[in-house]
């Protein structure tokens, strides 16, 4: 096997270990596309293929990371990651990790962890890597992994839901959420949210969003019920789609540009987080993206007409 053939089979691997330690699409290719220029730059063959490439995407992520916690502190409204449709690094040993890890809540869990604690845990309680390989990788003893491991885990199970729905019990809920989303009924969302249930917008600063969190079943589904009606007059359509690992949807303008992603956490058989990433910076990955500012003028028109 040449070397571009090693890297295209590694691939998979490494843009899951760098989209887990970055939550950026965007910035996982480009950790990739470097860990390849440095692979075939290199005049010998590494010993083990997998563990050069492995350590190289990690430390480079590890430095992109570091200059990004700057950028996410001066982030205009709630930061989230970039949405993931789908991960191309699939491991039937570890599927339940590779699916908890990748969703929004665990990505925003591993926001609160210090580069070396996040890819110390990606490495090793999502991949399975060893504590030889992981040393290697983050440039510390097998002793200080270890550390850094237990005060990872510490955080990370400190932040976690007590309950969290399995896969069948999410996609039926899902289900009847966005039966419910289509049309406009606010009984039928009310009764699938939960009563703290929350709406939070990413918009970066650069498209519109919610000016803050909206909070409170009853609140959440008038919102949900008034909105969806209104893009839909507006030729906006959305189609149900796992998101990060779980249940959500990606709006479209009348063209089939991207509007938005919607993704939902599911505990305790209701919905109780519904996150919006709006901000088109996040959302070219998943094809051309709309001009948001374009349709929030068409809905304030259109809702003017009708009142």
């Amino acid at each position: 096997m040449n070397k571009v053939e090693e890297f295209e089979e590694l691939r998979p691997l490494l843009f899951s270990i760098a989209y887990r330690i970055l939550g950026s699409v965007s910035e996982a290719e480009d950790a990739v596309q470097e860990t390849w220029l440095r692979f075939d730059a290199s005049a010998t063959r590494p010993t083990s293929v997998k563990a050069f490439l492995s350590t190289t995407v990690t430390r480079i992520s590890i430095d992109v990371l570091r200059s990004a916690r700057v950028r996410r502190e001066e982030y205009v409204g709630p930061w989230f990651p970039e949405p993931l449709l789908s991960d191309p690094y699939q491991d039937p040993a570890r599927s339940a990790e590779l699916s908890d890890s990748v969703s929004m809540a665990a990505l925003l869990l591993l926001e609160r962890l210090s580069p070396l604690e996040r890819s110390v845990f990606v490495l090793r309680e999502v991949f399975g890597f060893g504590f030889g390989d992981i040393a290697s990788a983050v440039g510390r003893s097998e002793a200080a992994c270890r550390q850094l491991l237990v005060r990872a885990r510490r955080h990370m199970e400190a932040g976690r839901p007590r309950f969290e729905a399995d896969r069948q019990e999410r996609q039926e809920l899902a289900r009847r959420f966005f039966d419910a989303l289509s049309e406009g009924d606010v009984t039928g969302l009310r009764d699938l949210l939960a009563a703290d249930a929350q709406m939070v917008g990413d918009g970066g600063g650069k498209a519109p969003q919610l000016a803050r969190s909206v909070v409170g079943a009853e609140n959440v589904a008038r919102l949900l019920a008034s909105v969806v009606p209104l893009l839909a007059r507006v030729d906006v359509t959305f189609e149900p789609q796992e998101v990060n690992g779980r249940p959500g949807a990606i709006f479209r303008d009348r063209d089939g540009r991207v509007l938005h992603a919607l993704a939902l956490d599911v505990l305790d058989g209701r919905v109780q987080t519904i996150r919006s990433v709006i901000n088109p910076d996040k959302l070219g990955h998943l094809g051309p993206v709309a001009d948001a500012w374009a349709v929030d003028r068409e809905v304030r028109r259109t809702r003017r007409r009708t009142r």
